[in-house]
């Protein structure tokens, strides 16, 4: 990985025209992926959109996404950048799944208050052979012309010695502009360390587009919009030291209707590997719904046509429901397959709509000697991941929306014992849509 320019031009100053876009009903572009992209609400920021849609509508391009390896499993925080992945595929396209095996050594300072845990090398590496599994089940891999593929930034990242990096990358960045940056600025305002690690981070994901757009060919990287800053570095090495196109896009940051983060719940993040969360809770996720969501989410995470979203999205009253549960089926079909989208349904049904125990309900193994001796029923909830903890448990009883074997206990202190089993269960249910089954083992 050589610079063909000792001399290049420093990365300093405003850059290029960008742009921002909405959902149009007359969308400009002539590539099928952006106009996609677009009337399906993917687009927050571009970089020459003119450019960019001329090189889709001309023949196949070649993207990245990269994922830091940073947990066992991926989650719906990262879904909306993995369904572009899949969009431009649909489109006839190329798409790279980038894992960062290097990367994740470093960790990404993006939207976060305090530096991310150090990782073993081996760890890493174990959390990599975990979310390949996810990314297989959205887009194809292989051999062809648009088939996916896997790389790992640390196959070039980890041969770089540091005066190297220092001679080759570092001098086309200025710590000047790199102290604008989102990622930096805001770390700082709030007087959070950001370590000399952190720092170099941007430096490297610059260094994994100039790479692959050198090795394979690749001209746009993708992402959310916390990564804009990152990707503006790499698109503009790209064309100021090898002067070659190089592309950027980011979707909007998303939040549901009532203000919260995308993915995350009380019981914490909504994870998209089966063996860290079940696909019934996965269901359970999409059926949960905010009423004003259920459009978008269905433009953004599933293959329906618009004119169908449309129909659904015109539903009101309790009718949204039913949107829901196409929503729900077809996001856990995509995820866990089909016969798993028909288990989740199943058993929510059973359990909901005709109140009988279904064995598809998650289940929370506890000691049958410590469910002898009794376990306080606030405790239980939050193990159970029904509530992000006992303060939260408590909370919900006060409200009428805790249940155990389906009739409301306003106690949460209430110690729960193996006298509460039924059927060999005890089965918890927070408001009308969590139940989890606590089995004595």
């Amino acid at each position: 990985m050589k610079s063909s320019q000792a001399d290049a031009a420093v990365l300093d100053g405003p850059p290029f025209k960008t742009e921002s876009r909405t959902m149009s009903a007359a969308s400009p572009f002539k590539s099928e992926f952006l106009r996609t992209l677009e009337a399906r609400g993917y687009i927050h920021q571009i970089t020459h959109p003119e450019e960019l849609d001329a090189a889709a509508a001309s023949g196949v391009i070649t993207a990245y996404v990269g994922f830091d390896a940073t947990a066992s499993s991926l989650h719906v925080g990262n879904l909306i950048s993995i369904m572009m992945l899949r969009r431009l595929q649909q489109a006839g396209h190329k798409p790279i799944v980038l894992v960062g095996g290097g990367t994740t050594k470093v960790g990404d300072p993006s939207g976060k208050d305090e530096s991310r845990k150090m990782l073993t090398e081996e760890g890493i590496q174990a959390n990599i052979a975990s979310i390949k599994r996810a990314f297989e089940k959205f887009l194809t891999f292989g051999d062809g012309p648009t088939d996916a593929v896997l790389v790992d930034n640390d196959e070039w990242l980890s041969k770089l010695g540091y005066i190297q990096f220092l001679r080759e990358y570092g001098s086309h960045f200025t710590v000047n502009r790199m102290l604008t940056f989102d990622s930096v600025k805001l770390r700082l305002e709030r007087e959070q360390p950001l370590t000399f690690l952190e720092f170099n981070y941007m430096l490297m994901q610059a260094t994994d587009f100039l790479e692959l757009n050198r090795v394979k060919g690749c001209t746009l990287q993708m992402g959310g919009s916390d990564q804009w800053g990152n990707i503006l570095n790499g698109v503009e090495l790209i064309r100021r030291v090898d002067q070659k196109p190089a592309f950027g896009l980011t979707t909007p940051l998303l939040t549901t209707a009532s203000g919260a983060k995308m993915g995350k719940t009380a019981a914490g993040a909504v994870w998209l590997n089966a063996d860290v969360l079940s696909p019934y809770d996965y269901w359970q996720f999409w059926r949960n719904t905010e009423d004003a969501d259920v459009g978008r989410f269905l433009k953004l995470f599933t293959d329906l046509p618009l004119d169908k979203i449309a129909e659904l999205e015109a539903l009101e009253g309790a009718q949204i429901n039913e949107a829901k549960k196409v929503l729900a089926d077809e996001a856990t079909r995509m995820a866990h397959g089909e016969e798993e989208a028909r288990k989740a349904r199943d058993a929510a049904e059973k359990a909901f709509e005709q109140g009988a125990l279904s064995a598809d309900l998650p289940t929370f193994e506890v000691p049958a000697a410590d469910l002898e001796a009794g376990i306080v029923l606030a405790a239980l909830f939050a193990d159970a991941g029904l509530a992000g903890s006992r303060g939260e448990a408590r909370r919900l009883a006060q409200g009428g929306g805790l249940k155990v074997n389906d009739k409301a206990e306003a106690d949460a202190n209430r110690v729960i014992t193996s006298a509460d089993l039924a059927e060999g269960v005890v089965k918890l249910a927070a408001g009308k849509k969590k139940i989890v089954l606590v089995k004595p083992v």
